[in-house]
């Protein structure tokens, strides 16, 4: 089996989501964050290209205005995008739509998307969806992501619930999910981080 040609993808790790009513709530960002860090320092070391994209709503938006401080990358995060780094912004929840992002992949042949960032209720599972429909796989680091919880007319749900249900759907049709240290161990030895399945996760559900 080749081995997968992985760039890391980080998305909207920005002030925005560290203070306020998107403040992310599980994980916990004093945790995820420094798993995000963990995994670009990992990207670094193993040569695997990097893309960091940026929400932005237009100026006098209400959040992700570009001309405020919330805007901006976190400095953990900006610290470490390397020159050569994809760098864009985006104004919808998938990474693909207006950014130029799948042809900077093609012309580095990449056929392996791993997400990280936030929001795991939003624009990781849009990313995630979508990577399907342009042929790449999908890995997502449960450590390196996360969720808020949410009330509307339709229901309310915590963020831990939102969190883990969301990783398990996306592990059982659009991507292998693993942590942070996982990941590194595969993409230091080379390997395809194993997923799974409709058929497997209904019939492990069904076993209780």
């Amino acid at each position: 089996m080749t081995s997968p040609r992985r760039a890391l993808v980080v998305i909207d790790v920005q002030q925005q989501y560290f203070s306020g009513p998107l403040e992310i709530e599980y994980p916990p960002h004093a945790e995820s964050l420094p798993r995000i860090a963990a995994a670009l320092d990992a990207a670094d070391r193993a040569e695997v290209p990097v893309a960091v994209l940026q929400h932005t709503a237009g100026e006098g938006a209400p959040v992700f205005d570009p001309t405020t401080p919330e805007w901006q990358l976190h400095p953990e995060v900006a610290q470490r995008v390397q020159p050569g780094s994809f760098h864009a912004e985006k104004q919808y929840g998938t990474v693909f739509a207006g950014t130029g992002l799948l042809d900077w992949l093609r012309e580095r042949d990449v056929d392996t998307l791993t997400l990280v960032g936030y929001m795991t209720n939003n624009c990781v599972l849009a990313s995630a969806a979508e990577a399907e429909t342009h042929g790449l796989a999908v890995e997502v680091l449960s450590d390196a992501t996360g969720a808020i919880g949410l009330s509307n007319e339709a229901g309310s749900v915590d963020a831990r619930t939102v969190h883990t249900t969301l990783l398990a759907l996306l592990h059982s049709n659009w991507a292998a999910v693993t942590d942070t240290a996982g990941w590194t161990q595969a993409v230091e030895a080379g390997t395809t981080l194993p997923g799974s399945n409709l058929v497997v996760s209904a019939t492990q559900a069904a076993a209780g």
